[in-house]
């Protein structure tokens, strides 16, 4: 007994540590909602040969209340080894609290034994533990907005799950939403193992990731897009999609898309919704170009809008190409082969360029080039190389539509220059970053782009104004208000060859006195009718609607006086 006294005794560490791990920031709609928020994940372990054989049925009870598990299951799990048990995996964040102030008491009531181990000989308490075991990605509003929010991907790391962003938003801003800085304590412990918080211990904060604030609000994204379903069923189409912009700033008010998925329930059937269309949907634009051409052929002096071109009957022969229009004309003035879109018209008043000017003047309207900084993988297109568009079939064919690729946000910001005196915007969806203290940091705007005269800009928003009143825009009449656009239907190619199917678009603008927003609409193979005047305006029309129904802008009480007449391209 004496040596046994004498023996020295272990003295267990009088420290200890703690640690928290930081979370992954937020994506926030304008208006404050909570797009995509993070949950931590928590798992409660207990080592069963440490807890009293008298008090085990008390255990069992306590922490039936305290987690919610149901009294069976515990005494299953304790049964299935003789060690460390996982009583739960999905702790949440307001358990994992009870349960941490549980394990305070039960070491209190001392309901865990101090027993040695055999292997060092160090006598010690294991009680219930509570840990970070990872972080889940919440998604509240389901499929709302999801191919430009993203989804991400699980990394598993020293046994804790991390999130990580594959696209969209989720992808494109991964540094700045991943947690910075994971917490820490270290100080004196109590007799119950918990740090002692005074002058003498140490804590490091835990630093959550930042929270992105959207330039979008979700009241009116949520019409958008089921106005984009139901447009998508009635015309049976594969999908269509909707930008809404202010002209002067590039705010993005709404981007929208009839194919969305839920991003913590991915099939296989998802696939093609994955990807931001609006940016990575490449295609040949057809008649929306025109205005392009146009204002180039404006901007150097090439022509008046006055000038007189033969419609030819509706059928042209350019070199080994015939040229058609939908609608037959015979002398029509220039302006007026953009709002009537003869193909015939523009396709001789481009010849008046040369191959490099409308290369040049196609690339400084921002084609074939990335549309947004706030969205990643984008399908920039293409554009017919100077020499090939020195070409007179080439240069026609382009400068209505074809032979080029384009997304949809390439030609809305394209089309802003009309509705900004000359100078392109560029679309901006992130408003802000905001930091663990609510501090606000906002995004700078990107220099604006002067690609055309603000006298060029006003006189194609006249023509595009009298594409809607008088031409192939009709549809879209908003009385009260000015409203511009011009239509594009172009056939598809499969296996190098155009077929009868078809994209539709319609890009414009709509203003008030005080509001001036760009508005983009493309039609992906529309199943029972074909024309852009069909498919593309009549959805522009009732995005507009939802604009004066949120009173983003308030028609004037003076109607427009022009009298529409039914044209279809």
């Amino acid at each position: 007994m004496l040596l046994n006294a004498l023996r020295p005794r272990h003295i267990p560490s009088l420290y200890a540590k703690e640690s928290s791990r930081a979370s992954r920031g937020n994506i926030i709609s304008a208006d404050g909602f909570h797009l995509a928020t993070t949950k931590k994940l928590y798992k409660a372990i207990v080592d069963t040969r440490y807890i009293d054989p008298d008090k085990k049925e008390l255990f069992i009870q306590l922490f039936h209340i305290y987690s919610g598990v149901s009294v069976k299951k515990i005494r299953q799990r304790l049964k299935t080894r003789k060690g460390v048990v996982v009583l739960s995996y999905n702790v949440l964040p307001i358990e994992a609290q009870y349960l941490k102030k549980l394990s305070r008491e039960l070491r209190r009531f001392r309901v865990f034994l101090e027993l040695k181990n055999p292997k060092t000989g160090y006598r010690s308490i294991h009680g219930l533990s509570v840990i970070e075991s990872g972080e889940s990605r919440l998604y509240p509003y389901g499929k709302l907005m999801t191919p430009i929010i993203g989804y991400p991907h699980k990394l598993e790391e020293d046994g804790y799950t991390h999130i990580l962003g594959v696209k969209g938003l989720e992808k494109r801003y991964d540094n700045e939403l991943s947690a910075r800085q994971d917490g820490s304590s270290r100080g004196y412990r109590d007799v119950n193992s918990f740090i002692i918080l005074n002058k003498e211990s140490f804590t490091k904060a835990k630093i959550d990731g930042l929270d992105i604030k959207l330039t979008i609000p979700i009241a009116i994204q949520i019409r958008i897009e089921n106005m984009l379903d139901q447009m998508k069923k009635a015309l049976g189409a594969k999908q269509i999609m909707c930008v809404i912009m202010n002209s002067t700033t590039g705010d993005v008010l709404a981007m929208a898309s009839s194919n969305r998925f839920y991003p913590k329930h991915i099939h296989r059937s998802d696939y093609p919704s994955l990807r931001s269309a609006m940016i990575e949907y490449s295609y040949e634009p057809g008649s929306v170009i025109k205005p392009l051409t146009f204002a180039l052929l404006l901007e150097k002096h090439r022509i008046n809008p006055y000038d007189m071109v033969n419609g030819h009957n509706g059928r042209y022969k350019i070199g080994r190409k015939v040229i058609t229009d939908e609608h037959k004309f015979d002398w029509l003035s220039a302006e007026d082969v953009i709002v009537h879109s003869s193909n015939i018209g523009i396709a001789q008043l481009a010849q008046k360029l040369s191959g490099y000017e409308l290369y040049q003047g196609l690339l400084s309207f921002g084609l074939s080039q990335a549309s947004t900084a706030d969205l990643i993988y984008e399908k920039t297109g293409s554009i017919p190389p100077p020499k090939k568009l020195d070409n007179i079939i080439y240069k026609a064919t382009a400068s209505y539509g074809y032979s080029i690729r384009a997304n949809l946000m390439q030609l809305l910001r394209a089309y802003s220059a009309f509705n900004n005196n000359g100078k392109m915007v560029y679309p901006r969806l992130v408003n802000a970053l905001i930091d663990e203290f609510g501090r606000e940091k906002l995004m700078p705007y990107k220099e604006q782009v002067s690609v055309i005269s603000s006298a060029t800009a006003a006189q194609i928003q006249r023509i595009l104004i009298k594409t809607v009143n008088e031409g192939t825009g009709t549809k879209a009449i908003t009385p009260g208000l000015a409203v511009g656009g011009k239509t594009g239907t172009a056939y598809l190619v499969e296996n190098g060859q155009y077929v009868r199917k078809y994209n539709t678009s319609f890009l414009g603008f709509a203003n008030d006195k005080k509001h001036k927003f760009s508005i983009g609409v493309v039609v992906i193979q529309p199943g029972k009718r074909h024309f852009a005047s069909q498919t593309a305006v009549p959805t522009f029309k009732k995005a507009v609607d939802i604009l004066i129904e949120e009173k983003y802008l308030k028609p004037d009480v003076i109607k427009q006086s022009s009298t529409p007449h039914k044209r279809l391209h």
